[in-house]
């Protein structure tokens, strides 16, 4: 969904599990500072193998720190990044619940216009479209290509995306999950990993008058 015009959020707590294939790291911060994603940055750095970074340590830190601190400026559900063996980020992953108090959720076909739509961004081709069943709930997923702006507006970049919203039963609230990559190349190998980590995903309801803030969790 575009940043211009998101509805409010509706406080409907609920808990956001995936269970992670290996390449995925879950980039979630609560505070969002760079204390907050230097310590999880060097925490999940010190888990992996060292022989087969492709480059620094401290490389890949500093892309997790900055790469967290960007995915949760927005405070997302979830957030993480898809990265390869070497070390090397592929792709970013953040889910968000949207939802507006006495507005009634959109449907399906209502609200693919709504997550075609980017601020920075435009979609180029035709956007490929699936309706889906997923353990989390009915769902729609879209995969196209975009025009990102780049700073200034001076020139574009292509950028690939998928995007599934998902309608939990019994909630009122829509949960998007927005993956994007600019390794065209790797687009197939991207595609897998996404759709395959989507399937793992559960939302569970929390119970009435629980304040908690929605919860991301990660199963080992």
């Amino acid at each position: 969904m575009s940043t211009s015009d998101e509805p409010a959020p509706l406080i409907e707590p609920y808990e956001c599990t995936f269970e992670f294939q290996p390449g995925w790291i879950d980039l979630t911060l609560r505070e969002g500072t760079n204390a907050e994603a230097k310590a999880l940055a060097t925490e999940v750095v010190n888990r992996l193998n060292p022989l087969a970074l492709g480059i620094e340590n401290s490389a890949v830190v500093d892309d997790m720190v900055e790469r967290a601190v960007d995915l949760n400026a927005d405070a997302p559900t979830l957030a993480g990044a898809y990265y390869s063996e070497a070390g090397k980020a592929l792709a970013n992953l953040t889910v968000d619940g949207y939802g507006d108090e006495g507005v009634l959720r959109p449907g399906a076909d209502e609200v693919i216009p709504m997550i075609l739509e980017w601020s920075n961004a435009e979609v180029t081709g035709d956007p490929e479209i699936t309706y889906l069943e997923l353990p989390a709930g009915p769902a729609v997923r879209v995969q196209a290509m975009l025009k990102v702006k780049r700073m200034l507006g001076l020139s574009q970049k292509l950028t690939e995306f998928i995007k599934y919203a998902v309608f939990p039963p019994g909630m009122q609230t829509l949960i998007v999950v927005t993956v994007t990559w600019e390794k065209v190349a790797l687009s197939d190998e991207i595609t897998e990993r996404v759709d395959e980590a989507v399937r793992t995903m559960r939302i569970t309801p929390l119970a009435t008058g629980d304040t908690t803030a929605p919860a991301a969790r990660v199963e080992e």
